[in-house]
């Protein structure tokens, strides 16, 4: 690392100019006197004093000896630790301090400002927009999801990576999601096995991302809009409750989705694989394809499904398979 980037490193954590100065000397020269350390940084009197101190302080310097005047540098392990918490701790406060601030400006100025309650945003913005909020997820998303599905590249590694950040994801599905050429198992299945909780509707009103308590994005298909590629931004307001009630209304009404972990009573994982598309309302076609057999293997398993769980038809066999915790 050069002096420029070490000098750069040390400023972030929070040691000022001349104490850099005084730690590069340091290293090059000790274990010195140092009056040579601060010869060297440039630095002398009170001035050198001063530097040299806040580097004892900070923990990357050993005080000078009593009657001694030579000085070396300490391993940095355990003062960069509390440097690095202290200026952590800084950039939370200035995160809740700038937040606050705002807060308080939007609620005093609600009915001047409420047109950016709902922001539009289209075109390339979507998808930057799109990664933006799922980066800025603190405890859980909530999402209906539906085709039309456009094109944007690292959507499903940003949901694996903030399922593995903790965060919770549960999301409704539309029985054309899982329809979906590759959709299934390029995006919901791996999602599905990092943690993701899903569940299954016939449709969904709407294509809706709701990040914490903060925000929603709601997506306008060519459907609903003149324009390709239209979403909603919608902040904290009556429409923001709306839209969370609209999910866990939808949540409550949708069948389970992501099955257990384990198939159980040794059910094999295609024949659950084949459940799941069942319950979700999907075609004899869309499963046959999705399974990799034909319709007739298709009709084999579902009667010998059927004659596991005891039931007549299809409709007693998701009955049955639910209650028996294979969905």
């Amino acid at each position: 690392m050069t002096n420029e980037k070490l000098g750069d490193a040390l400023r972030l954590l929070g040691v000022d100019q001349a104490a850099g100065q005084v730690y590069l000397a340091l290293l090059e020269l000790a274990p010195a006197p140092l009056v040579d350390v601060g010869a060297a940084a440039g630095l002398g009197g009170a001035e050198l004093t001063t530097a040299y101190g806040a580097l004892v302080d900070a923990g990357l310097a050993g005080a000078a000896e009593v009657g001694e005047d030579v000085v070396a540098p300490v391993p940095p392990a355990a003062g960069l630790e509390v440097l690095a918490r202290h200026r952590a701790a800084e950039v939370e406060e200035s995160r809740i301090a700038v937040g606050g601030a705002f807060e308080s400006f939007r609620r005093q100025r609600l009915a001047e400002y409420d047109d950016h309650l709902v922001e539009a945003v289209t075109g390339d913005a979507v998808g930057r927009r799109i990664r933006q909020a799922w980066a800025s997820a603190r405890t859980q998303i909530r999402q209906l999801e539906s085709p039309p599905y456009f094109t944007q590249p690292g959507t499903t590694e940003d949901a694996l990576a903030t399922l593995a950040r903790g965060v919770t994801q549960r999301v409704v599905y539309s029985r054309e999601s899982l329809e979906h050429p590759g959709r299934l198992k390029d995006v919901i299945e791996p999602c599905v096995k990092a943690g993701e909780q899903a569940r299954v509707l016939p449709s969904v009103p709407v294509k809706l991302v709701i990040i914490d308590e903060a925000y929603a994005l709601v997506s306008l298909s060519i459907r609903e809009a003149d324009v390709h590629h239209t979403m909603l931004v919608v902040q904290p307001c009556g429409l923001l409750s709306a839209l969370i009630a609209l999910f866990e209304q939808s949540w409550q009404n949708a069948l389970p989705f992501h099955g257990r972990t384990t198939a159980p009573g040794g059910l094999p994982p295609a024949d659950r694989r084949l459940l799941w598309l069942l319950a979700g309302g999907a075609s004899d076609e869309v499963i046959a394809r999705e399974l990799g057999v034909s319709r007739r293997t298709l009709f084999r398993r579902l009667q010998i499904l059927m004659a596991r769980l005891g039931a007549a038809n299809r409709f007693q066999m998701a009955l049955q398979a639910q209650r028996s915790g294979w969905l």
